[in-house]
C-alpha cells in the first residue's frame, strides 16, 4: 500500500470544521495584521515553553534572523553552530554580516556536540546556534557552560519537546537566551502557510524583538531602528491557535509510531534507529534512521510507494555559497557521515498499524531479514 512521507490532508480532515470556523472569524473581522489571534497563540506558546514573552514573526527563518539582530550580532562577529542543519540556521547568521563557524555534531543524536562548540570559540564568537534536530532537545544547559555565550536555539523540528535537567523538565526555548520555532506546514504544529515564533525571559530582547518585526518601531512611523516586515499573518495565528490543542497528542502518537519501528528494526542490525537520550522526550518531528546502502535503499522505497526524505544530503560546511569560509572536505566526519547515511521514514501522527508495518517490510526485505 502507498506509504506517504507525509499526509496533511489527514489531519486536516480531523480538525477541518475547527480550523475554518477560525480564519472564518479572522475574515468576518478583518483584522489581518496582528490581529487578537496572534496574542492569544503568542500568550499559549510562552506557557507552553515556560518562558514570559512570545513574539511572532513570518517565518522560522525570520525568527532566527530578528534573534540574532536583537543580540547585535554583525559584520565581524562570528556565531557556532552546527553544519548538519537546514540551511537557514547558517544562512540567517550570513545575512546578519557574520560569519558562522561550525562545530561537529554528537553522532548519537545529530546536535550539536558541547565540547566541539567550546572548541570553536575565538575572540569574535558572539553567541551559539545549537539546533534541535529531528525533534529532539539539543544539550542546552551543556553547551552554554562549554561555550560561555548567548545561546539561541533553533526549535524549528521540536515545539512542545523537553529535556530533564537539574532535577526538572525544561521545555524546548525555555532556558536559551532566545528560542525560534518554525510554524512550517511540515512542523508538529504547522501553519498552512509560513510562520515563526521567538521565546525569552528577557524583557528588554523582547520588547527589542516586537519593534524589529514592524521596521523597528514601536510606535507606528516612528523608528528607533532599521526592522524587518515579519509579522506573523493573523489568518496563519487563528490556524495554529486551532491546532495547538492537538499538539501535545500529535506528538504522542509520533512517539507511539516511532515506538513501533523500533521494535520492528530490533533485529535488523543494518538499522541504527533514532537515539532518544534518557532525559530527553522527542516529539520526533522526523523518524531518521542510519543505514548503508541508503540511496539504494530510498530507491527500494520509492519503488514500492513508501516516502522518504534525506535530512541533509551536504552539511553546511560543503556548500558552494560558503565555500568562502575555506572549510575542506573531512573537517567535520561525524556530520559528513550522517550526511552519507540518514534516511527519514513517515512518522506522522494519522499513519495506520498496517502502514507502518508496510514500511518496516519494505526495509527489511531490502536487507534480506
Amino acid at each position: 500500500m502507498p506509504v506517504p512521507l507525509l499526509d496533511l490532508k489527514a489531519q486536516h480532515a480531523a480538525i477541518r470544521d475547527d480550523v475554518v470556523a477560525a480564519m472564518m472569524r479572522v475574515v468576518d473581522d478583518q483584522t489581518f495584521i496582528l490581529g487578537r489571534p496572534v496574542e492569544e497563540l503568542e500568550a499559549d506558546v510562552a506557557t507552553l515553553s515556560k518562558t514570559k514573552h512570545a513574539i511572532g514573526c513570518a517565518s522560522g527563518t525570520d525568527a532566527l534572523l530578528l534573534a540574532l539582530r536583537a543580540l547585535d550580532i554583525g559584520r565581524g562577529d562570528e556565531v557556532i553552530t552546527t553544519p548538519f542543519t537546514f540551511f537557514a540556521t547558517a544562512g540567517t547568521i550570513h545575512n546578519v554580516g557574520a560569519t558562522p563557524v561550525f562545530a561537529d555534531i554528537d553522532p548519537r543524536t545529530f546536535n550539536l556536540d558541547p565540547a566541539a562548540a567550546a572548541a570553536a570559540r575565538t575572540t569574535r564568537s558572539k553567541a551559539v546556534v545549537p539546533v534541535d534536530l529531528f525533534g529532539q532537545m539539543a544539550p542546552l544547559e551543556l553547551v552554554r557552560e562549554a561555550v560561555g555565550l548567548p545561546v539561541i536555539e533553533d526549535a524549528a523540528q521540536s515545539i512542545g519537546a523537553r529535556r530533564h535537567v537539574c532535577g526538572e523538565w525544561v521545555m524546548a526555548g525555555q532556558i536559551a537566551t532566545i528560542g525560534t520555532f518554525s510554524f512550517f506546514p511540515s512542523k508538529n504544529l504547522g501553519g498552512y502557510g509560513d510562520g515563526g515564533m521567538m521565546v525569552t525571559n528577557d524583557d528588554a530582547l523582547a520588547e527589542r524583538l516586537r519593534r524589529l518585526r514592524v521596521h523597528g518601531g514601536a510606535k507606528q512611523y516612528f523608528h528607533d531602528e532599521v526592522g524587518y516586515n515579519s509579522r506573523l499573518d493573523t489568518l496563519q495565528a487563528a490556524v495554529l491557535h486551532a491546532k495547538l490543542p492537538h499538539l501535545a497528542g500529535w506528538s504522542a502518537a509520533r512517539r507511539r509510531n516511532a515506538a513501533h519501528y523500533d521494535a520492528g528494526f530490533a533485529d535488523v542490525p543494518e538499522v541504527a534507529t533514532p537515539v532518544v537520550l534518557p532525559e530527553s522526550e522527542s516529539i520526533y518531528n522526523q523518524y531518521t534512521i542510519r543505514v548503508p546502502r541508503r540511496d539504494a535503499l530510498q530507491a527500494h522505497l520509492k519503488a514500492r510507494g513508501i516516502g522518504s526524505n534525506v535530512y541533509y544530503p551536504l552539511p553546511m560546511h560543503l556548500q558552494p555559497c560558503f565555500a568562502y569560509l575555506g572549510c575542506k572536505e573531512g573537517q567535520f566526519p561525524e556530520a559528513e557521515r550522517a550526511a552519507q547515511e540518514v534516511l527519514s521514514l513517515p512518522v506522522y501522527p494519522e499513519l495506520t498499524t498496517a502502514q507502518l508495518d508496510e514500511v518496516i517490510a519494505a526495509v527489511r526485505g531490502f536487507y534480506g531479514r
